[in-house]
């Protein structure tokens, strides 16, 4: 069985005993059983039911996790790359994203059996286990990654620093927001999250909407330098290095590149066939966004003065009302991925077991427990690990290879029939190509990166009181 291993053993709690479970990716037939119709009528009677997202609940999902504070690090990747080609990169990464996304919808659609990243690198590689085992750490690896970097461990420590004693240890203030956000991650259902996800989303379009008018009427950017004006390049600085080049470009593609979740989201999704409509709605909205806040804080901050995130480029006053409308948004997203490497971890323990679908004692402890596990670590990276933009250009490097799907939408020479059928089909191999590249290019230029960042004494020590205030 292409499926054999951890994978198809499940916990059942009622008999305290482990049990072998038939693989979804075993068989045709399986596959059919698990369809979208079937999964619904056999929730039907559950207290706690998953398949209930309309597609507009999935859009605030989605919302919720491209309009978020990596968004305000564009201005940095524009000084860098410079503005015309931040622009270009900004647009061709949406349109490659927004096509590979439509294809790993297609794909989780024809799949309905597959509830997450991990079913589809099991079934992308031969049914290989490895494959499925090395998947399962990379996807619980990102969301805790992104728990402990980008959501509210990090900044709230930099937004406290910022707003009332640089000069005193934030270390508690941490494990504080970590609570706040691990209570936000306890709702079992992405439906139910999804209120939430769109509230946060509403308050950090207006963050980033004052980002850029403050940067704007504010005299001068923050650190202003008399007789300095803010430097705006059209092409990249002489002298920019390979790897400050690249990860620019990381920067840009992690903040748009959040397929890893996509096969979770349309799990949940009561008609899977909506998707697109979802991820046609989010991605506009993300590249127009994310375009103007580049482009524009860009321009008023210059090379000089740009930060990632640009709260940092405002000043005291403005930083303050700016950062903290991206308050809810931070907790919304780290307690979003959260949410979903507990599920992953929590639908293994429980395949067949009620206290999956039920709200039983165990159910919910073992819920509980996951979910707090995850912000333990997250809260421990974020510690050992006090950077951003790295961090996100490490991750980015990743997980980029949805174009490998396409290849099984369209097996043998079904990819070949026709000349259009033929070009998508060497545009897919192309795109093979240069997440391999980026992979490997990427996962380099990060960590030198971050080997710089230390030689720079430009981040501070593990565990440590020293401000990081933005």
């Amino acid at each position: 069985m292409p499926g054999s291993g951890l994978k198809d053993v499940g916990f059942d709690a009622e008999n305290n005993d482990l049990k072998r479970i038939p693989s979804a990716l075993s068989s045709d037939s399986s596959a059919k059983s698990l369809s979208v119709g079937v999964q619904i009528a056999r929730e039907s009677e559950h207290e706690i039911k998953y398949r209930t997202c309309s597609w507009q609940k999935t859009a605030a999902l989605l919302f919720s996790e491209y309009i978020c504070l990596a968004m305000v690090s564009f201005p940095w990747s524009f000084s860098v790359l410079g503005m015309v080609p931040g622009v270009i990169v900004t647009v061709a990464v949406a349109a490659t994203c927004l096509y590979t996304s439509l294809i790993l919808g297609r794909f989780c659609i024809k799949h309905p059996e597959m509830r997450d990243v991990c079913d589809i690198g099991q079934y992308l590689f031969g049914g290989s286990q490895l494959a499925y085992n090395l998947t399962a750490l990379m996807f619980i690896l990102n969301n805790i990654f992104v728990q402990g970097t980008g959501s509210f461990i990090v900044a709230q420590s930099s937004s406290l620093n910022s707003r009332i004693c640089t000069h005193f240890c934030f270390w508690f203030s941490k494990a504080i927001t970590a609570i706040i956000c691990f209570i936000v991650s306890l709702p079992r259902t992405l439906n139910q999250m999804s209120g939430l996800g769109t509230f946060s989303a509403i308050t950090m379009g207006i963050a980033v909407l004052l980002t850029i008018i403050f940067s704007g009427v504010q005299s001068h950017p923050f650190g202003y330098v008399a007789g300095q004006e803010p430097l705006v390049t059209p092409i990249p600085i002489p002298g920019t290095s390979y790897v400050a080049g690249m990860s620019a470009f990381l920067n840009i593609t992690y903040t748009f590149v959040g397929q890893v979740m996509i096969p979770t989201f349309i799990a949940e999704m009561e008609n899977p066939k909506d998707f697109s409509k979802a991820l046609w709605a989010v991605t506009i909205a993300e590249a127009v966004i994310y375009t103007i806040c580049g482009a524009v804080v860009y321009h008023f901050v210059g090379n000089q003065y740009v930060t990632a995130p640009a709260f940092g480029s405002l000043t005291q006053t403005y930083k303050i009302i700016a950062f903290s409308f991206a308050v809810p948004t931070i907790i919304f997203l780290g307690a979003l991925y959260s949410n979903v490497a507990a599920r992953f971890v929590f639908f293994r323990l429980f395949r067949e077991s009620r206290h999956r679908h039920s709200n039983t004692i165990v159910g919910w402890a073992v819920w509980v427990a996951l979910v707090a596990a995850t912000w333990v670590l997250a809260w421990i990276i974020g510690e050992v690990i006090p950077f951003f933009s790295d961090m996100l250009s490490l991750m980015s490097s990743l997980f980029i290879f949805w174009a490998m799907a396409y290849l099984t939408l369209y097996p043998g020479k079904s990819k070949w029939d026709g000349p259009l059928r033929s070009a998508e089909t060497l545009v897919n191999y192309f795109f093979i190509l240069l997440g391999a590249y980026i992979t490997v290019a990427g996962t380099y230029t990060s960590v030198e990166s971050i080997i710089q960042s230390y030689q720079a004494r430009a981040v501070a020590g593990v565990f440590t009181c020293a401000s990081n205030a933005l």
